[in-house]
This record gives C-alpha cells, structure tokens and sequence, in this order.
C-alpha cells in the first residue's frame, strides 16, 4: 500500500528503546505478522514481555502468525485525537484477534468506508501500510473486511 490511511503529521511508531519489540516492527516490513510464542508452554503474546504471561518462562521467542483475524471490537472515531487528524473523520479502529495465536488481539485500522456496516466477529485480513521515505522507515499493520 503506497499512500496513507491517516493524514500525514502524525507520530510515527518506533520500536521501544529496551528494543523488545523491535522483531515485530521489522517484521511488518517485510509483511510479516511476529508475535512473541513461548518456547517452553508453547502459548502466545501480545503485548511482548521478557517472560511469559502463563509460565514465566524466559524462553520466549518471535514466530509468524498468519494475516488473518476477526473483529473483536470497534471503534469508529468522529472526534480528532490529534491535530494532524482535525480535517480528517471518522474512521475505524478495530481490535483483530488472532485465532490461529491462541486468540491476541491487535489494534489497527479498518481500511475502506468510514461509515461502513462493521459486524463483530467477522473476518479481516492484514495490509501493510509502508513509509519508506519516513526517517527512520516503518510499516503499519491496518486491516481489510475478507466477507
């Protein structure tokens, strides 16, 4: 995807500077999906810790899930939550969860009409949103209706 969802002005994403997440930024790079799988329970994460949520164990690791989820829950925002984004409304967030990754959820945007019919529980698929030209690069996870 070449041109942006969202106005331009806003702040861009860059990995934390403990570096934790940074597999999952490089990963939408390359427009991959890496969440953090625990090595030793074999459970999933979102958000990414050092430990795992379930066993605590510190062997956990970054592993692809496929680009495909379900709208958990919505949002469709009329009111501008930053000044790059006063011309610009609404538009949809939705929280995707991943089924194939013991149900995560992620945030991102829900592409097309603003103004669309969005239906818990149905199917979406991932689109990389890239900004090359952005000092430094990166990539947005947004989401496309698959009914």
């Amino acid at each position: 995807m070449s041109d942006s969802y969202l106005n331009p002005g806003l702040p861009q994403p860059v990995p934390a500077s403990d570096g934790l997440d940074t597999p999952f930024w490089k990963g939408l790079q390359e427009e991959k999906i890496l969440l953090q799988k625990c090595v030793d329970c074999n459970g999933w994460q979102w958000g990414p810790e050092w430990i795992c949520h379930r066993c605590h164990s510190e062997n956990v690791e970054y592993s692809e899930v496929p680009g495909e989820g379900i709208i958990y829950s919505y949002e469709r925002v009329w009111h501008p939550v930053h000044p790059a984004l006063k011309e610009q409304g609404p538009y949809i967030v939705v929280l995707v969860e991943i089924p194939e990754a013991d149900h995560v959820r992620l945030v991102g945007n829900l592409l097309g009409d603003a103004h669309q019919e969005v239906k818990i529980g149905s199917p979406v698929s991932a689109a990389f949103e890239h900004h090359a030209d952005a000092e430094p690069s990166f990539t947005l996870l947004q989401w496309r209706c698959c009914d």
